[in-house]
């Protein structure tokens, strides 16, 4: 490959990276795919954004408005919002290769935040997932004193992926924010798993009993067994016996929801079913992860799930207690 090639490669690849900050507020679909067709649920203001770039340099600066969330905005579908920006700040990442992955959370200064609220143990949960929303990972780095997270992620196939940072600063409300990635090389997209009511993984399977209807709290309640026995002494992982992360196809609009009930609480069992109350912002197709420990191993079981219409008329039956606060 020549070297004006090889420059326009690298550009391209870089300019994608960035791309959160190009498509701030839009709905961004798999490489190759049609945009998403169902936009009902956002009413954020679209947002417009500019990146320079220069390849000779390796400098990239992008100018972006701030928005204030609604709320009835899908949260990760923005990298900025009230003011906070995610900055991936590693350009070079190569397909199964561990790469040492560095970003920042800027403040409404300009500067990186270095003060964060603890949530389910940790300042701050990271979730990187394919655009094809068949690979996962959720994973939680470590922040230098100067507000630079980083974290060891392998990124499995090339193609574009979206990193999502969920937290909530000292003084503010929990926010999620989300990035384009790129992994360079040869990428073909892959369909959406099928639906389905049961995942394996390493030994175990779990199911799912529930549907998910839009615009009110969907209870999901997830079994666990392993080599076809219940499992009974899950272990607590981030303050709860599991971890629900559900993200709409397509457009990967992000809810992270976590179970009713803690460990400790006198009424919450290990297992072997763990329950959920999710509320969907629309109608569609979405991807399901669980996060689940048992013998000191982490494990996540996968889902697709297709939510049903939307009322025709607000729900009125009162919120089971206990969980109104854990999705956000």
């Amino acid at each position: 490959m020549n070297t004006v090639a090889k420059l326009g490669s690298y550009a391209l690849g870089l300019a994608v990276v960035f791309g959160g900050a190009l498509g701030v507020g839009k709905a961004v679909g798999p490489v190759g795919a049609a945009p998403a067709a169902d936009h009902s649920a956002m009413t954020a203001t679209t947002e417009t954004a500019e990146t320079t770039q220069s390849a000779g340099h390796n400098q990239h600066t992008a100018q972006q408005t701030t928005t204030t969330k609604t709320n009835d905005t899908p949260g990760g579908l923005q990298v900025s919002e009230n003011g906070y920006t995610l900055n991936p700040l590693t350009t070079s990442i190569k397909p199964g290769e561990p790469a040492d992955f560095r970003f920042s959370v800027t403040g409404p200064d300009g500067r990186p935040v270095t003060d964060y609220q603890v949530q389910h143990d940790k300042k701050l949960h990271f979730i990187v997932v394919s655009r094809d929303l068949g690979s996962f990972q959720h994973v939680h780095p470590e922040m230098s004193a100067d507000g630079i997270w980083s974290v060891k992620v392998t990124f499995p196939e090339a193609g574009g992926y979206r990193a999502f940072a969920d937290f909530a600063p000292t003084g503010g409300e929990a926010l999620t924010l989300g990035a384009d990635l790129a992994v360079a090389g040869d990428y073909q997209p892959k369909p959406l798993p099928e639906t389905g009511r049961a995942s394996k993984v390493d030994g175990y399977e779990v199911t799912l009993d529930g549907d998910l209807t839009p615009g009110q709290a969907s209870k999901l309640t997830l079994k666990v067994s392993k080599d076809g026995k219940p499992v009974t002494d899950l272990q607590p992982y981030l303050g709860a016996f599991g971890h629900l992360v559900a993200l709409r196809a397509r457009d990967l609009a992000y809810l992270h929801v976590h179970p009713d009930g803690e460990p400790g609480d006198g009424r919450t069992q290990p297992g072997p079913e763990i329950v959920f109350y999710a509320e969907v912002p629309s109608g569609g197709d979405y991807r399901l992860f669980l996060d689940f420990q048992h013998e000191g191993e982490v494990r996540t079981a996968d889902f697709t799930l297709a939510a049903g219409p939307r009322p025709a008329t607000p729900d009125a039956s009162p919120t089971p207690a206990g969980h109104g606060n854990h999705s956000h």
